[in-house]
């Protein structure tokens, strides 16, 4: 695989404007462990290999189990998660297949149980801003560190 392009270059402004609302989810409140899990989960729907490496060793550096990270994908039949990661689950999954579920009333009503409404924006905002993220890194086809990667660059 081919990188298309740096984005960051193309376009510093609007990267600057992504860069800020990550720096704002991060500071919203919620926790730092549920902020990796939803973007491991989003990533993984999206098939983002870029984000899924990142994210996996931020969520591993914030203290996330690796059996954690391993069930993720199953996390429905795990109880490894809270009811409030489940309800954050359940809205990452309804919002980044949003054209096939369209948000459906059920996985409102669960978000709405555990996450206040100042929450449920800045979760919703989180949702939003991985699944931009995965499309920048899928689109522009961006490569996640491998060693045959660094090897080849030092080449």
């Amino acid at each position: 695989m081919t990188p298309r392009l740096n984005p960051a270059a193309a376009a510093p402004d609007a990267y600057k404007a992504m860069v800020a609302l990550e720096k704002y989810i991060q500071g919203s409140g919620l926790e730092p462990s549920l902020i990796e899990l939803v973007k491991m989960r989003a990533s993984q729907i999206n098939g983002c290999a870029f984000c899924l490496d990142m994210h996996s060793k931020d969520a591993r550096a914030r203290g996330e189990s690796e059996q954690r990270l391993y069930l993720l994908n199953a996390w429905q039949e795990s109880p490894l998660y809270t009811d409030r990661e489940r309800a954050a689950l359940g809205w990452t999954e309804a919002l980044t297949l949003v054209a096939q579920t369209h948000a459906p009333n059920q996985d409102y009503a669960a978000v709405k149980s555990h996450f206040s409404d100042a929450e449920q924006v800045n979760l919703t905002l989180l949702i939003g801003a991985i699944n931009t993220w995965n499309r920048i890194a899928i689109g522009f086809r961006l490569l996640h560190p491998t060693p045959a990667v660094a090897h080849a660059k030092a080449s």
